[in-house]
């Protein structure tokens, strides 16, 4: 599968400068929006997470509803969950409305095979965004996504670089089966299954900060040794430092325990910066502008995948400028 990487990011956030904000639905609930479907009016439907799910997604969200907007030239209908059933459900719904495009940020990575053939069959044509789905490349035109494999990746060689005596490690997962999860958790686990790193314990948050709090404070409970924390999005890595204020544990630079978030919202950044997190993995949730470009043809690939570039940021490197350039919201 050949891959390209796309708009280069300073590209990308100057768009976020004409973002307009809008109301998010809450999980599993449609909306419409648009002028109707007036002539040249391009009907598009869009299965998403809901905006409440993290700030990446809540960027995510105002992004594809800003680009895919009336002005535009859109008429956009949208529908938020992260339950997979719910959002295979919206998807044959808006198949059946008769939209021109479906795009798709799947819940999880499987399960959708049936519906991308009806798609095919009644001539709507498939864009995935944010994370890739296993299904037969023929079903989609493009997927517009972030390598999360590659974060993993990244986090993991960063971790690595710190030369620990040992590594005692607390895992919060996100939704599993996402292509987040999945991505986020393979490298990782490859350091468990080689015992190069040991699993103090391993389980899902499923994105919810409250629950990764009660994850560490079972841990600080048990009374078990642990000296990371690799949290898959930013809100639980919050969730986890709470836990661990509130018992008196010292964490980020020269703290007790490593703390690892992905996301790159602002206030995550800034909390890098001050030393009280160590690492932050990037995840760009723009791709609506890149998915419109193909819709329109103003931009063209012969590839199936187009990977947004990224980074992963260090508290004792971090400056106020990649703050402001990569930080999402405020």
């Amino acid at each position: 599968m050949k891959r390209f990487k796309a708009l280069a990011m300073t590209a990308v956030l100057a768009l976020t400068l004409v973002l307009s904000a809008c109301g998010g639905s809450g999980s599993g609930s449609g909306s419409g929006s648009g002028g109707g479907s007036g002539s040249g009016t391009i009907k598009v439907g869009v299965i998403n997470n809901p905006p409440s799910e993290s700030g990446y997604r809540e960027a995510n969200v105002k992004d594809m509803e800003a680009v895919f907007s009336a002005a535009n030239g859109y008429e956009l209908k949208t529908f938020y969950s992260i339950k997979n059933d719910e959002q295979l459900q919206a998807a044959q719904g808006f198949i059946t409305e008769g939209v021109d495009y479906l795009l798709i940020s799947a819940a999880e990575t499987t399960g959708w095979d049936e519906v991308l053939t009806k798609a095919k069959e009644a001539g709507v044509k498939v864009y995935l965004f944010d994370r890739m789905i296993d299904v037969d490349e023929s079903l989609y035109e493009a997927a517009v996504v972030s390598d999360m494999a590659a974060e993993g990746d990244t986090a993991v060689k960063w971790l690595l670089d710190q030369n620990l005596s040992e590594y005692n490690v607390i895992h919060i997962q996100g939704a599993m089966g996402s292509d987040a999860q999945i991505g986020r958790t393979g490298a990782l686990q490859a350091q468990f299954d080689s015992k190069a790193m040991n699993c103090v314990v391993q389980q899902t948050a499923t994105w919810d900060e409250a629950e990764a709090k009660n994850i560490v404070e079972s841990v600080i409970n048990s009374g078990e040794s642990f000296n990371v924390i690799y949290a898959e999005n930013d809100g639980m890595a919050k969730g986890a430092v709470a836990a661990l204020d509130e018992h008196g544990i010292t964490h980020g630079v020269n703290g007790q325990v490593i703390v690892m978030g992905f996301d790159c919202n602002k206030w995550a950044l800034r909390e890098l910066k001050a030393g009280a997190w160590n690492y932050d993995g990037q995840c760009s949730p723009f791709q609506a502008q890149i998915i419109s470009d193909l819709i329109r043809g103003v931009k063209t690939s012969n590839d199936k995948v187009i990977i947004n570039e990224e980074k992963g940021f260090d508290a004792t490197t971090i400056t106020d400028s990649d703050i402001d350039t990569y930080g999402l919201g405020e």
